[in-house]
């Protein structure tokens, strides 16, 4: 671990102690080397009259497993996680059950026995909080809280008119369905989901790290009028539990070295035991669409907690594929400080989070500072062996001393 001065969200400056170090090295090659290769595909699934329903299937096929992805915007925006245990696992929708007041059974993955895990995130509500008479950076709340907007109160583009399968992405764009105050009149929320072919580095920062056993989300709020002059934004996220337990919450430590040299904090969302699945973000969102050092802003969240399922809004997809189920645990997301930067600057903000499943990649050291750490360790080795070398191997000097007889 390593302690600097400065907020543990954003890009320290301090190095790296020897055991981290060490701990990054040994973890490497098994964060960044998949088990096996996989076949990435996504579709948008249409109804039985072929109307698309915004319904995406990300599907991941490896050599003896299959992971699946399914996201929905019929009621708040929320994504299924399944793994199986074959490569011949399917999707298997039944449309009007789905769209029935009582969905259970309506979407299922096939054949049953083969499912190793399965959960789900649901994003339910989008908070604002007034921050001008706030001073505490780390109130909570960090302001005057405003009616939340309920993300189940949106209606969100077809987003057969985004997929993109050359970049694997498609994009969710929600406006608020009943804006009497036009909060959204000119702004929108908008969920861009993307997975991939191969393992690397997202381009935009924070550059988090994938795998194809990944997919990323990157929520950005746009353009839409705050209430109040230094408005702060949080997201709620709702979960379903492995059993009665809330899954549990880590914060590490880890190096992204190949962007900034750095210690940085990794929040992580972990289901149970192997297999099992996990979300993962850094603590860090952004008031401009290109993120910088300058636009950065902490994002800050809390502990998961349990919570009863009639208090939130409900998923379809959710409910189709779990049936009734009252084991929801939920964890609140706040972006920025009273003291900026924010969302005033641009009427702009962003966060991205990573979800996956088997084992979460582990950052790594690049080529190019492990060449330069060889080099600052080895360069007074090899001064100290040539230097003894030469006294040893060197010319003889005679002493030009003459005795006095």
């Amino acid at each position: 671990m390593c302690s600097c001065e400065g907020p543990r969200w954003g890009w320290g400056h301090c190095a790296p102690t020897p055991i981290l170090l060490l701990s990054l090295l040994s973890a490497a090659p098994f964060g960044l080397l998949g088990e096996e290769t996989r076949q990435v595909s996504l579709e948008v699934i249409p109804d039985q009259v072929g109307t698309p329903q915004n319904l995406l299937h990300i599907r991941a096929v490896g050599t003896n497993s299959t992971l699946h992805y399914v996201w929905s915007s019929l009621g708040p925006p929320a994504v299924l996680l399944v793994a199986t245990n074959t490569p011949y696992s399917n999707l298997s929708v039944n449309w009007s059950r789905l769209l029935s007041p009582e969905p259970d059974g309506g979407l299922m993955v096939l054949p049953k026995d083969s499912i190793q895990f399965s959960s789900a995130l649901v994003f339910t509500r989008l908070f604002e909080f007034d921050s001008t008479n706030t001073s505490d950076a780390a109130a909570k709340p960090p302001g005057k809280p405003y009616p939340p907007y309920s993300l189940a109160e949106f209606s969100w583009n077809n987003i057969t008119d985004s997929l993109d399968p050359a970049t694997l992405s498609a994009t969710f764009r929600g406006h608020l369905r009943h804006d009497p105050a036009r909060a959204f009149a000119n702004g929108s929320l908008v969920f861009r989901v993307q997975a991939f072919s191969r393992s690397g580095r997202a381009a935009q920062p924070p550059h988090l790290l994938h795998t194809m056993d990944t997919c990323q989300l990157e929520v950005a709020l746009v353009g839409a009028s705050p209430r109040g002059n230094r408005s702060i934004f949080g997201l709620e996220v709702a979960t379903l539990g492995q059993g009665p337990d809330c899954p549990s919450m880590l914060e590490q430590q880890s190096i992204n070295d190949e962007y900034a040299p750095a210690v940085f904090q990794l929040d992580q969302l972990l289901w149970g035991s192997l297999p099992t699945g996990f979300v993962q973000w850094r603590p860090v969102a952004f008031s401009q669409e290109k993120g910088n050092r300058e636009s950065s802003l902490p994002c800050q969240a809390s502990p998961l907690y349990p919570t009863l399922v009639y208090f939130l809004p409900q998923s379809p997809i959710v409910r189709a594929f779990f049936g009734s189920q009252d084991n929801f645990c939920a964890f609140n997301l706040t972006f920025g400080t009273s003291t900026g930067p924010g969302y005033w600057d641009q009427y702009y903000l962003s966060w991205s989070m990573l979800l996956g499943m088997g084992t979460p990649p582990v950052d790594a050291l690049s080529l190019l500072v492990l060449g330069i750490m060889a080099v600052a360790l080895g360069t007074p080795g090899f001064v100290l062996l040539a230097g003894g070398l030469f006294l040893l191997l060197g010319p003889k000097r005679h002493s030009e001393y003459q005795p006095i007889n």
